[in-house]
């Protein structure tokens, strides 16, 4: 099920500063990049739970790590790349600037281009007056600016070819080509000409692509790997993810990459996606009851046949479809979550303490989800469990930054529950809001 979450990231990622971000959530998705992303955090020498992987809705070819080893992904990267190989080889660069710590060495060179602009600036004022001519300080001051500018991109430059090499190191300890990688930068570059051919390439935090396209050249020609090719069940999920994203994102580009000719498998579900997306539900499920004949083993199309006949107003249809997926991908949290939530939804006390069990099966699995916790505050709510109701609200608030709240029904969950683990946990969760709005106050 693809979720589409509007939030507020603190601070924001540079990529997005200035605009909303909204991130999607989406089991089939995020096993992909797990799938890609594992052997290459594991050739890095890097523990995959350290990494937190998020996807962002935005039509862009991008990537970028930020403080915390933090992965961003744009669904437009995953739209826009043909193969899995190419994927690979974005995710495998940015494994790159994980590895080398370049998020943490990069505040340090900030600060000091900061500090060599103001040195910059402080001497144009001390020949302003040592001359008497006032233009020496604008003069002297911009010309230094610029200089610790230059600096601070050559720093990223570096940073950025450090990462192409450790990309190749690392595909190749995999067994990958970075061909992929190559592909990618063969069409970016012809944007590049028609949008940056005037730039000064000093004044820019990457290297040309071009010159990116020749060191990758290089790497593969001594590579044993060059023409190897990327795990058929890897470059399949892929193109199935990719279609999805396409059918969920963007209507008008189905028929620009699935013609009506096209019967492959990617080509029929996202043409089922755009149809549920159209109002065509009927149409949709037809479409992913033909693909889960041919993929039985597949919990997406399980899943997204959940999904197409619950948003239909179809909550019991949807319930056999979820629990097939449940039962093929049983440590997926979202298709847990959501089993739960058909299950509430179709307000039958007798199925509540079924629902219960998935949704705290689903935040075991993953504790951040706040609409997780929501559901399963209803599901204890209904069951007239006032105190755990409360208490999974603390969570949500405490996940979207809501202290008011979460200290409201943390305190109500502290006063319902009885001795033990949960009465605990809401007491922590008080103290946790009180020294927050403490903290913020100060700020």
């Amino acid at each position: 099920m693809l979720l589409a979450v509007a939030v507020a990231l603190a601070p924001p990622p540079a990529a997005a500063q200035g605009r909303a971000i909204t991130l999607i959530r989406d089991a089939e998705t995020e096993t992909l990049l797990r799938a890609i992303n594992g052997p290459l955090f594991a050739a890095a020498g890097l523990d995959r739970g350290l990494v937190r992987t998020i996807i962002i809705a935005d039509r862009s070819i991008n990537a970028f790590v930020t403080t915390g080893n933090r992965l961003f992904v744009h669904s437009g990267l995953i739209t826009s790349a043909e193969s899995v190989g190419e994927l690979a080889g974005v995710l495998a660069h940015e494994t790159g600037h994980i590895s080398g710590g370049h998020l943490a060495r990069l505040p340090e060179e900030m600060r000091n281009a900061l500090i060599r602009a103001i040195a910059a600036m402080l001497l144009g004022v001390g020949a302003a007056v040592a001359t008497g001519q006032g233009g020496a300080a604008g003069a002297i001051g911009m010309g230094g600016q610029a200089l610790a500018m230059r600096e601070l991109f050559a720093f990223t430059r570096t940073q950025e070819n450090a990462a192409d090499q450790a990309a190749v190191t690392y595909l190749g300890r995999v067994g990958w080509s970075a061909s992929g990688l190559l592909r990618l930068m063969e069409r970016l570059s012809a944007q590049e000409l028609l949008l940056t051919e005037s730039q000064d390439p000093y004044v820019r935090t990457h290297p040309l692509t071009r010159d990116r396209m020749e060191f990758l050249a290089d790497q593969l020609a001594r590579s044993p790997h060059a023409d190897a090719p990327m795990p058929e069940a890897l470059e399949d999920a892929f193109q199935m993810v990719r279609a999805k994203l396409i059918g969920f994102l963007d209507g008008a580009m189905v028929a620009r990459t699935y013609p009506a000719a096209d019967q492959s498998a990617p080509a029929r579900y996202a043409r089922a996606i755009l149809a549920f997306r159209q109002g065509r539900s009927l149409e949709a499920v037809e479409a992913l009851d033909r693909l889960i004949a041919e993929r039985p083993a597949s919990p997406w199309l399980h899943e997204l046949k959940g999904q197409v006949l619950h948003e239909s107003g179809r909550p019991r249809d949807a319930l056999e479809p979820y629990r097939a997926a449940a039962r093929l991908a049983p440590n997926q949290p979202l298709i847990r979550a959501n089993l739960g939530r058909v299950m509430v939804d179709i307000d039958d006390p007798a199925m509540l303490r079924a629902a219960v069990t998935e949704l705290e099966a689903s935040v075991r699995l993953d504790p951040n989800a706040p609409f997780t916790w929501r559901t399963l505050g209803i599901a204890h709510g209904r069951l007239g469990d006032m105190g755990r109701s409360a208490l999974a609200l603390a969570e949500e608030a405490a996940l979207q930054g809501d202290l008011r709240t979460q200290r409201e029904m943390a305190a109500r969950a502290e006063r319902l529950l009885p001795a033990g683990p949960a009465k605990l946990r809401a007491q922590d969760l008080t103290r946790a809001a009180e020294i927050e709005r403490e903290e913020r106050r100060r700020r």
